[in-house]
């Protein structure tokens, strides 16, 4: 059996204290029910120099799992804490980001908490069941996405100009990526001319040379898929879209990132969609941001999408 310890370092003025390690212990429990893990809390201090936004912007952020301050989850005391639905419920924001904590992504099903039992599944298969027969638990990874159908193999990269050490610099904990996609179910990373492809077709995650894929294209900041058209938001300085069908930017653009995107800040070094939610990078760290509300939801490191946790 694992143990694992948590940590409260401020409690929000809207609860007493007894209420608020009370819910964080439900909300712990929550997993500790269906894996081998048990949750013990500590006392020390702490602080990831990732300021909130004040009332009624980013509620809360979970780092993903690894090591230093992997697993960390902190809240916003600008927010209205409470344990009804008035304000913003500790109990039901707590299992969602200790959920993200522990390795899980965005549900698919919409009627999932995150929970109750597509997330139970999920982070079963991360850690196993708590039962009393072993289980060896896979390596907690980021969801593919949906499946984009066959499609023509691609060349590999050009064996005369390499990028040196793919597998050291694909699994850097401080991986900084120069822009990444979605492109029809895939993710695209790219670092120095080159991309990784994160299928659901091809077995592991391809090196490929940029310009085997996109002749015409020297440099890209950052890009993103607009779900459902052929068109791919791509970023240099300022934001601009891009018709892949048409080759040619859209009527209205380029527009500024800061009034399109409002929280992420005015630098993006790369950016996608996957899930319905959109990931925008600034060095080694990126936010998770929901279109429709225009709101950053969580913050995470860049390296847990190449299964290096």
């Amino acid at each position: 059996m694992r143990h694992d310890l948590n940590r409260i370092t401020q409690y929000t003025p809207n609860l007493t204290q007894s209420h608020v390690d009370s819910t964080i212990a439900q909300a712990f429990q929550l997993y500790s029910d269906v894996i081998p893990l048990n949750f013990k809390q500590v006392y020390s201090d702490h602080g990831d120099f990732y300021p909130f936004d004040g009332a009624g912007g980013v509620l809360a952020h979970a780092n993903s799992p690894g090591r230093g301050q992997g697993g960390d989850t902190h809240f916003d005391d600008d927010e209205t804490w409470t344990l009804s639905s008035r304000g913003v419920n500790l109990l039901l924001v707590a299992a969602h980001e200790f959920g993200h904590a522990l390795g899980l992504d965005h549900s698919r099903d919409r009627r999932a908490l995150m929970l109750p039992d597509d997330d139970r599944r999920g982070v079963q298969a991360l850690y196993g069941s708590r039962t009393p027969v072993p289980t060896t638990a896979p390596k907690p990874k980021p969801p593919p996405g949906p499946d984009p159908g066959p499609e023509p193999e691609e060349p590999t990269e050009d064996p005369e100009d390499p990028l040196p050490n793919p597998r050291d610099e694909q699994c850097s904990r401080e991986r900084v990526f120069d822009a990444a996609t979605s492109i029809r179910g895939d993710l695209f990373f790219f670092k120095n001319g080159y991309y990784w492809r994160k299928s659901t077709t091809i077995n592991g995650i391809r090196l490929t040379k940029v310009s085997t894929k996109w002749s015409q294209i020297n440099s890209v900041d950052a890009a993103f898929e607009v779900p459902n058209k052929d068109v791919v938001c791509l970023f240099e300085g300022r934001q601009y879209c891009y018709d892949e069908r048409r080759n040619q930017m859209d009527f209205g653009y380029p527009r500024s990132i800061i009034l399109d995107f409002p929280g992420i800040g005015s630098k993006v070094d790369a950016a996608f969609e996957n899930y319905g939610y959109l990931y925008f990078s600034n060095g080694p760290r990126q936010s998770e941001y929901n279109l429709p509300y225009k709101r950053v939801i969580r913050v995470l490191l860049n390296y847990g999408w190449l299964n290096c946790y």
